[in-house]
């Protein structure tokens, strides 16, 4: 009985640490960028829209020419591109002039707890995918129904959890969509000098207490669950070997259905790819598009 004290405080400590890294995680992301399409020359409108649980999203419009003349047809197309975690839509709104220029609509939007929009928690997937369907919803309203996602880490994520549930999405692109968020949050530990053997239960902990303050198993809501209910539509996954947030990628892969396409860049990291080499990164995105929606 004596020790009992002694035993509770080393356990009461670990929770704690790893509620208060929930909460951090979780927390509100203040928008830290400030950028408009005015800066590329592009006509656009902000927007907001609600979620499918009625929060307010805000996005960024960017019609095509054919939409802002009046003409459109069956075949006009739409890419939605969704930001990385504690981003905002102004940090993608530099891709979106090659998007216009090939005669796309672009829609980007903050995220929950992100940027304008309103909400003040992150889930990593679970509730952003009623974002990311009520940007389709949005796209679908402005008459254009052949849309594909670009998601980048984050948005990644977002992308792999909403494809499944939400039939009007035709094609996804994801770069450096993590396979599984507690191996993300452990690379994250080490990269703050947490010790390896205290970074893996403490992302486990970390979720599993994220789990039950939003009252739902956040570990059901992996992409590695999830991203073969994609199938038949088609994904292309871009990853490079250095990024720390994947190493489990090749599970990822593996589990997607048909048709699956990789684009796999050694000596590159965390959705550096399109820094690294913006040209190919430019022309692979833009033809996966034009093939597939």
């Amino acid at each position: 009985m004596i020790l009992l004290p002694w035993l509770l405080l080393p356990i009461g400590l670990i929770f704690l640490v790893g509620l208060v890294v929930s909460f951090y995680i979780t927390k509100r992301m203040p928008r830290t960028a400030f950028h408009t399409p005015e800066e590329f020359g592009l006509l656009y409108e902000d927007v907001t829209f609600p979620a499918l649980d009625g929060v307010q999203i805000h996005g960024c419009w960017i019609p095509s020419e054919k939409t802002l003349r009046g003409q459109l047809t069956e075949n006009e197309r739409a890419v939605i591109i969704l930001h990385g975690h504690g981003g905002s839509l102004d940090w993608d709104i530099h891709r979106a002039p090659a998007f216009h220029a090939a005669g796309f609509n672009v829609l980007l939007i903050d995220f929950r707890a992100h940027g304008q929009s309103q909400g003040h928690l992150a889930t990593f997937g679970y509730l952003e995918r009623k974002d990311v369907v009520g940007a389709v919803n949005f796209v679908l309203g402005r008459g254009v129904n052949r849309i594909g996602l670009l998601g980048f880490s984050y948005g990644g994520i977002a992308s792999m959890l909403t494809a499944p549930i939400c039939p009007e999405i035709k094609a996804v692109v994801t770069d450096g969509g993590p396979t599984r968020m507690k191996t993300a949050l452990r690379a994250r530990a080490i990269e703050l000098h947490v010790p390896p053997r205290i970074a893996r239960p403490l992302a486990w902990l970390t979720f599993a207490i994220t789990s039950l303050r939003l009252g739902v198993n956040i570990f059901h809501y992996e992409t590695v669950r999830w991203v073969a209910q994609i199938a038949p539509r088609p994904i292309l996954f871009i990853h490079g070997d250095l990024d720390q947030y994947c190493p489990d990628f090749d599970d990822l892969f593996s589990a997607a259905g048909e048709p699956k396409e990789m684009w796999r860049l050694p000596g590159v990291g965390h959705t550096m790819a399109s820094e690294v080499y913006p040209q190919e990164f430019q022309a692979r995105v833009l033809e996966f598009f034009n093939r597939t929606l």
